[in-house]
């Protein structure tokens, strides 16, 4: 089983955190995202990590010499699926995927390699507390699932929050079977939409990769779900920076599974 980091963007909400180094760069606890990411896929057992970069592509390249690297030159004018979609040749035998601005820990990547299921994604199901404290980043913006039993229903942003089994973090995995029809769907969709509005009013360049997932699920093609009740965090705004320097390092610092 091999990951993709998906790190093409600059995250400007981070401001001058990103003016000269990658989002995945900003340090908690005294180590880079990108640090946290790779022990937490290690310790999880994957062995091979390729990291789809854009902004500061060289950089990142310069200092990780021992992962593989896929570039979107397109990173200012695309998104997330855009980006994973970049590592497609990489996808043949399945793969896990992750975004590049979020903490977790490897118990969660070991239950979606495990699972039987073709399609996998990470929900927290803890969501909602770690919400309280977030001003600059809403529950509206929550990345949102409804599920019965390990199945997902939906995954959205306008999902109510009162409704929500919990918040897709940013992690899912395809077996071979899986990404072969995630590969097939997405370029049914590009050939069709080309640059047309998609999801969410969103042109399709600028889709996340959340609404690749609604389109599995409209198409009938089943997403299951692994959960972690906690031990997540996403580091998409100063408030979150300042957050998960406070709590990660002191919960997970020293902590191995």
């Amino acid at each position: 089983m091999q990951a993709i980091i998906i790190g093409a963007g600059r995250g400007s909400r981070l401001k001058a955190l990103t003016e000269d180094a990658p989002k995945p760069y900003a340090p908690i606890g005294g180590r880079r995202i990108l640090d946290w990411l790779l022990s937490s896929l290690r310790d999880a057992g994957i062995d091979k990590i390729v990291f789809v970069g854009g902004y500061q592509y060289d950089l990142v390249r310069a200092d990780y010499p021992d992962l593989e690297f896929r570039h979107n030159p397109d990173w200012a004018k695309t998104n997330i699926l855009a980006s994973l979609m970049c590592a497609e040749d990489c996808m043949d035998e399945g793969f896990i995927c992750t975004y590049a601005d979020i903490l977790y820990r490897p118990t969660v990547v070991r239950r979606a390699a495990d699972h039987a299921a073709d399609s996998v994604l990470c929900v927290d199901t803890q969501w909602r507390t770690r919400y309280a404290d977030r001003s600059q980043h809403p529950e509206d913006d929550a990345e949102k699932v409804t599920a019965q039993g390990d199945q997902i229903l939906r995954v959205n942003r306008t999902i109510p929050s009162q409704d929500a089994d919990g918040e897709y973090i940013g992690v899912a995995r395809f077996n071979a079977a899986g990404a072969s029809v995630l590969r097939k769907t997405y370029h049914e969709l590009k050939d069709r939409l080309g640059e047309d509005v998609w999801k969410a009013d969103t042109p399709f360049p600028k889709a996340y990769l959340i609404h690749l997932f609604e389109e599995l699920l409209d198409r009938g093609q089943p997403l299951h779900m692994v959960t972690t009740d906690g031990e997540y965090m996403e580091v998409d705004t100063e408030e979150d920076f300042r957050l998960a320097n406070e709590h990660w390092p002191r919960l997970y610092g020293d902590h191995a599974d």
